[in-house]
């Protein structure tokens, strides 16, 4: 017969991407004790899968002091981590492919102007000499030249390694099936393996988080999005920036190997847990990526994938306090533009799991900004689920 291992910590979470992961790697810096539980591997979902863009520009207004403390953050990864992740700070440029567009990246450019992401709009001349790569229905753009990219499969799983070297307890391959609060402390428990009690829990379970809200009468409208995403065999270099498009529509940017890693479109979900793309999706990013790239005319294809992502109505996260639960806090829905800003939604989740406040103003992210849920029925004061739980 197994007995069940118990654990008593400052603080449990569930999901370990770079959210939940970084939400540790802080919470050990201040010293406090961590539990983190991930049914797969941390960084395996939406953190590792992810296009792998590391920039500011084209954020909400309501986003920018998170997306800058996120960027000191990435400034030091060697530091923290151990390794750069292949971060560079090759520069994001936004491409207008009409004069409506320029004036939407002026628009954004005088908003952001407090947020000195040193912004520079490059118009259609310049573009053509500086840029003979780019295709024809590009007109002008914005450059954010300290804006970048990264390698997700290296940075997210490497985030769970420095919280396990600071101490924190990461517990991968541990789905959670139940989670209660008695009103002074939270239990968390996977299988016949693990149960883990602390007085306050982070719900950092991405797509599947809105199962562990639920279980505390928290209901909300989050849904699954499932990206496509490409890489070309490597070809020679040409483009150093990462590139985005006005109004949204295909992403790329290409590696030191001379890989070309695109996005763009929607994938289909095979089910709860796995996602892949699509071949018409593919088709269509194909053919914006010759338009955008025509030097890709002739490159292939060498490898497809999709996964499952967050979101919410407002394209907007939930990160902060439970509205039901005290000691509960959210951090989900980053709508598949999470990677830049992971870092310090984990260092917020960290200050409020310790001080209940954050030196970050998140209130833009509040739960209460979506309708409560009816009166719940009355139930004991233990609320267990006993449903198996996805994350």
């Amino acid at each position: 017969m197994t007995t069940i291992r118990t654990l008593r910590t400052d603080v449990a979470i569930i999901g370990g991407g770079i959210v939940g992961a970084s939400a540790a790697l802080a919470l050990r810096q201040m010293g406090l004790g961590v539990a983190l539980l991930e049914r797969d591997l941390c960084g395996s979902r939406s953190s590792g899968v992810n296009y792998g863009g590391v920039r500011r520009q084209g954020r909400p207004m309501s986003q920018l002091p998170l997306a800058q403390r996120a960027h000191r953050i990435w400034g030091r990864l060697p530091e923290l981590l151990g390794t750069d992740g292949e971060y560079i700070r090759s520069g994001h440029f936004k491409i207008a492919r009409s004069e409506s567009d320029m004036a939407s990246l002026e628009r954004y450019r005088a908003m952001s102007s407090d947020f000195d992401l040193g912004l520079e709009l490059i118009s259609a001349a310049r573009l053509r000499t500086q840029c003979p790569w780019l295709g024809t229905r590009a007109v002008g753009g914005s450059l954010c030249v300290e804006d970048g990219q990264a390698n997700p499969r290296l940075v997210s799983p490497a985030f769970a390694l420095a919280a396990q070297r600071a101490g924190a307890q990461v517990f991968e391959r541990h789905k959670v099936d139940e989670v209660a609060h008695d009103g002074a402390l939270f239990m968390v428990r996977s299988g016949n393996a693990l149960e883990v009690h602390a007085p306050v829990l982070l719900n950092c379970a991405g797509a599947w988080a809105g199962a562990i809200a639920k279980q505390f009468g928290e209901t909300l409208p989050l849904r699954s999005g499932h990206p496509v995403m490409a890489v070309t065999e490597p070809v020679p270099h040409f483009m150093d920036w990462s590139l985005g498009v006005e109004g949204g529509g295909i992403y790329c940017r290409q590696v030191a190997r001379g890989n070309l890693v695109l996005g763009g479109g929607a994938g289909i979900a095979l089910d709860a847990d796995r996602a892949r793309v699509d071949r018409d999706a593919i088709a269509t990013l194909a053919v914006q990526a010759i338009e955008l790239l025509p030097t890709l005319r002739h490159a292939h294809f060498i490898r497809t994938w999709s996964g499952t992502e967050g979101y919410l109505p407002d394209r907007e996260p939930v990160l902060g306090p439970s509205r039901t639960t005290p000691g509960l806090f959210h951090g989900f829905g980053f709508a598949g533009a999470g990677f830049q800003i992971g870092p310090a939604a984990g260092e917020v989740l960290a200050e409020l799991a310790r001080d209940g406040r954050s030196s970050t103003p998140i209130d833009a992210f509040a739960i209460e900004r979506f309708d409560p849920v009816p009166e719940p029925e009355p139930q004991p004061a233990s609320t267990t689920a006993s449903d198996a739980l996805p994350h």
